[in-house]
């Protein structure tokens, strides 16, 4: 249980102080600190993620920060391929999922081992078709593999949707929980035809702990260099995807 609650303040830490990366470790801690089955864990995970999310965008709500155009066309085409994604895992098995989920955390620690900053520049072209097209794919990755993808959604909200970066990480969170209760709602249907169940006092342990943890780290984001900071969690993801990837891979492939 001990392990349990440490990691459950971890996912929120990594979020109050990051404004990502929570979803990365849930999965993680559901499967191997309390032994949830592949499919169990990532729509855990999702309900987990939104609720942390979604409290962590209440206040930002309150000072202005959210720009709903860019929830509307990035945060509604998630929601659809979130669900689409969710529906085909009904045919994918739980070891690709977790596969693919170490995969994708490869990717997201190479994006913050080589992060740079980003900057909003003047001339930014708003493209609507490239936003609800990242969107969309986001989604689809979320439903797949239970991850909010705040560290492809930021970037994506800057670049594309002419965001400063406090206002995309704001927006990034609506659209992470809108995204995440878009998925568990088809993964109620997928667990159910599978005869599996959530264990919801896990998931209401998590997510108080979580919330907890993300306002922790909010207080003390503007102490701790975010470079430093980003690294460290960059060189963590590595090792936890390794970790996976030594355990799934070879019941993959049998």
């Amino acid at each position: 249980m001990i392990l349990v609650l440490l990691g459950a303040l971890a996912i929120g830490l990594s979020l109050g102080m990051l404004g990502s990366g929570c979803s990365i470790l849930t999965v993680p801690v559901l499967i191997y600190f309390v032994g949830q089955e592949e499919k169990v864990a990532i729509a855990g995970s999702l309900a987990i993620v939104g609720t942390i999310a979604l409290v962590g965008a209440i206040p930002n709500i309150y000072k202005k920060l959210i720009d709903w155009q860019n929830v509307v066309w990035f945060g509604i085409p998630g929601m659809i391929g979130t669900y689409l994604g969710a529906f085909t895992t009904q045919y994918i098995p739980g070891i690709a999922q977790l596969t693919l989920f170490a995969i994708i955390m490869l990717i997201a620690s190479y994006k913050m081992l080589n992060a740079k900053e980003v900057v909003q520049t003047s001339n930014v072209a708003r493209s609507r078709f490239k936003i609800i097209v990242d969107g969309l794919a986001v989604g689809v990755i979320t439903g797949i593999v239970g991850v909010g993808g705040g560290f492809l959604i930021v970037p994506a909200l800057v670049i594309m949707g002419g965001l400063s970066m406090r206002r995309a990480v704001a927006t990034s969170l609506m659209i992470i929980s809108l995204k995440s209760f878009a998925g568990f709602y088809k993964y109620v249907d997928v667990l159910a035809a599978q005869n599996l169940s959530l264990d919801w006092n896990v998931i209401y342990l998590i997510s108080g702990v979580g919330i907890a943890g993300s306002f922790l780290g909010n207080a003390v984001a503007g102490i701790l260099p975010q470079q430093k900071l980003k690294r460290f969690f960059g060189f963590f993801l590595i090792v936890m995807a390794t970790f996976i990837l030594i355990k799934t891979v070879p019941k993959f492939l049998t």
